[in-house]
């Protein structure tokens, strides 16, 4: 047994199941089976218990996560000591964001950190606002970027744009206007949107108790953004996505968007901090790096139908 397969065995403690696991870390799900396998050779009993939904943890595997957690923690700790003496930064730095979110900013974020830390090991994590926040409470993500929930509760953070939501139909859906529509008229228009736990759900439903009008429900869909998509194209229904996340299928004409008008509908994208051992100044340099990056996006147009928050403008933002 040494430190790497502590760490394997810890990641797919993390991740729920063998195959997530191995997907997170590059691996053939054959591979981490194998290993997991040797592993529980080793130590003389079954670490997981397995099922069709993944794998918990049995009771000898609830005692060497103990032991896992503390050598990973040592070894973090031992990581950041020589990096702070020789100034090259964290020794990991671990991202979350929505999928909308991920795909605009992941690319531009490793060439700027990469730049800045190139002995950092950075981590990518995409996935749904509510694992997210509690893999940043549980101190796996060091820093979150999402759509601020529309009720906040307790939430720090700092916002950093807003983006507007369009109306995403089939190419043959025809309403009358060309390219907008009032959000009042959503009360017709059957929507496929995903069940009232997410954060676009709890949106839309605000929103028309705030104009007063029922959701029209065509279908609910958990399912990843690329599918709520693929569900519209194949005239299931219509729904509402920020542009961004259709772009390339509105410009190759495999959806048709309309501006949602009187008044427009728009998100917040924030900035949450994790539970980071980092120094003051190093937290001030990966926000500046964060908030620049999302600045140079949105100013050159690469995000489309976002604007800076007002602290992120010329002039205000340091």
């Amino acid at each position: 047994m040494n430190s790497d397969d502590l760490a394997l065995f810890a990641a797919v403690v993390h991740a729920g199941s063998i195959s997530r696991a191995a997907i997170e870390k590059g691996m053939d799900q054959s591979t981490v089976s194998r290993r997991v396998s040797l592993l529980e050779s080793e130590v003389g009993g079954r670490l997981f218990h397995r099922s069709g939904r993944g794998v918990t943890l049995t009771e000898r595997g609830q005692q060497l996560m103990v032991y896992a957690q503390t050598i990973s923690s040592t070894l973090e700790t031992a990581m950041r000591a020589m990096q702070k003496e020789t100034g090259t930064g964290p020794a990991r730095l671990h991202i979350g964001a929505q999928p909308t979110i991920a795909r605009m900013t992941f690319g531009r974020l490793y060439h700027a950190f990469r730049a800045r830390y190139p002995n950092t090991r950075i981590r990518f994590i995409e996935g749904l606002a509510s694992q997210l926040l509690s893999d940043l409470d549980d101190g796996d993500i060091d820093l979150l970027l999402l759509y601020r929930p529309e009720h906040v509760g307790a939430l720090s953070y700092d916002l950093l744009l807003h983006e507007g939501i369009w109306l995403l139909t089939p190419p043959d859906f025809t309403l009358p206007a060309a390219n907008s529509i009032p959000v009042r008229q959503l009360a017709d228009i059957p929507l496929i949107l995903p069940s009232t736990h997410h954060g676009i759900r709890l949106m839309a439903e605000t929103v028309a108790a705030r104009h007063g009008f029922p959701l029209k429900l065509a279908l609910e869909c958990d399912g990843s953004t690329t599918m709520t998509k693929q569900l519209v194209m194949d005239g299931c229904g219509c729904t509402i996505l920020p542009l961004a996340a259709a772009i390339e299928d509105v410009n190759a004409g495999r959806l048709k968007t309309y501006r949602l008008t009187d008044p427009g509908i728009s998100r917040c994208v924030a900035l949450l901090m994790g539970k980071t051992p980092w120094e003051s100044s190093e937290t001030w340099q990966i926000n500046q790096i964060i908030k620049q990056t999302v600045a140079e996006l949105v100013q050159n147009r690469y995000w489309p139908d976002t604007e800076l928050d007002a602290a992120l403008q010329p002039g205000h933002f340091t």
